[in-house]
C-alpha cells in the first residue's frame, strides 16, 4: 500500500492547501486594513503619526503571512510523486521552514534598511503638504524658522534649539488663526555616508562647551549606524535668541526651505584642521555662519 494514499497524508496535504490560502487571505487582509484605517484619517498631522508608528509593524505581519503561506505551499510539493512519510517528507518540511524563514528574513533587511528612505519621502510629503483651516477653510502658510519662534513659547524654542524636536507653524493669513504641530528631531534617520542607508541614528548627546551664565551654546550628538556601524559625531551651536528678538523682524518672502532634510557644512583651516556641522535648515546654517569663529572652536 502506498502511504501517499494513506489517511495521515491525505489530512495532511488537505490541512497544506487549505492553510496556504487561509494565509494569502490574512495576508490580503492586513494589507486593505492597514491601507483602509490610513484612509480614515482625514488629519494630516495625524496621519503622519499613525504612518510613522504602524507602517512598518503592519508590513511585518503582512510578509509573516505571505511567508508561512509559502511553507505550507512547499508541502505540496512532489505529492504525487514521492514515497509516502520518510525522509523525503522530512526533507520537505526542512525546506518548506527554510523558505518561510527567507521571506522574512529578507522582508526584515527590506523593512530595517532600504524601506526607511520611502517611508521618509512619504512622511515628509504628509508633513509639508498645505493645510486647510477646518473653520474657515482657508489655505494655511508654513512660517520659515524665524517667523515660526514668535509664536513659540521658551520651553518650544529650547526644543528646536536642541533639535529633540521640532515644531511647525501654520498661518491662516486671512484670519491669523495659528496651528503648531510638534514632530521628533528627525522623522526616521540621517542617511549614512558609508553605506547609503538612513539608518543613522542618535546614541547620546553630550554639553561641550557653555557661556558664562551656565547655560548650554556648544552640543555634541554622537551617531551609529544600525546597519554598518559607521559612527560620526557633529557639533551644533546652541541659539540664545528668544521670542523678542523677533517680534521686530519683517516676515520673509512665501518661500520656505523646509523641503531641505539636512545641510552639511566642511570648515578647513591653514592650518589643515578640519571641523563638520550639520543643520537642518537654511536659517540655521546662514545664523551658524554670521555668528562663526574658527579660533574659538580649535
Amino acid at each position: 500500500m502506498n502511504d501517499a494514499s494513506s489517511p495521515f497524508l491525505k489530512v495532511w496535504y488537505s490541512s497544506m492547501i487549505i492553510g496556504s490560502i487561509i494565509m494569502v487571505a490574512i495576508a490580503i487582509v492586513i494589507y486593505l486594513v492597514y491601507k483602509m484605517r490610513v484612509s480614515l484619517i482625514t488629519d494630516l498631522k495625524e496621519k503622519h503619526e499613525y504612518i510613522n508608528s504602524n507602517e512598518v509593524r503592519w508590513y511585518k505581519w503582512f510578509y509573516f503571512a505571505l511567508g508561512t503561506s509559502a511553507a505550507f505551499a512547499v508541502n505540496l510539493y512532489g505529492q504525487d510523486n514521492n514515497g509516502g512519510i520518510g525522509i523525503w517528507f522530512i526533507v520537505r518540511l526542512f525546506i518548506s521552514i527554510c523558505a518561510a524563514t527567507l521571506i522574512g528574513y529578507v522582508a526584515a533587511l527590506v523593512l530595517e534598511y532600504y524601506y526607511p528612505t520611502v517611508l521618509n519621502f512619504k512622511l515628509r510629503k504628509l508633513r509639508y503638504t498645505p493645510r486647510v483651516n477646518p473653520k474657515t477653510g482657508n489655505k494655511m502658510r508654513l512660517l520659515s524658522e524665524d517667523e515660526e519662534d514668535v509664536h513659540l513659547d521658551e520651553g518650544m524654542q529650547a526644543e528646536e534649539n536642541l533639535f529633540s524636536i521640532d515644531y511647525d507653524v501654520w498661518i491662516d493669513e486671512k484670519t491669523s488663526e495659528i496651528k503648531i504641530e510638534k514632530y521628533q528631531g528627525h522623522l526616521i534617520a540621517l542617511q549614512c555616508n558609508n553605506c547609503g542607508f538612513y539608518t543613522m541614528k542618535v546614541l547620546r548627546e553630550e554639553i561641550v562647551e557653555r557661556n558664562e551664565d551656565g547655560s548650554p551654546r556648544e552640543l555634541l550628538k554622537h551617531y551609529q549606524c544600525a546597519y554598518c556601524k559607521n559612527v560620526r559625531a557633529t557639533q551644533f551651536t546652541i541659539s540664545r535668541k528668544e521670542a523678542e528678538d523677533y517680534k521686530n523682524q519683517k516676515p520673509k518672502g512665501k518661500g520656505t526651505s523646509k523641503n531641505i532634510e539636512l545641510i552639511k557644512m566642511d570648515v578647513h583651516s591653514n592650518l589643515g584642521s578640519k571641523k563638520t556641522f550639520e543643520f537642518g535648515t537654511v536659517e540655521e546654517a546662514q545664523k551658524f555662519l554670521n555668528e562663526f569663529d574658527f579660533d574659538k572652536l580649535a
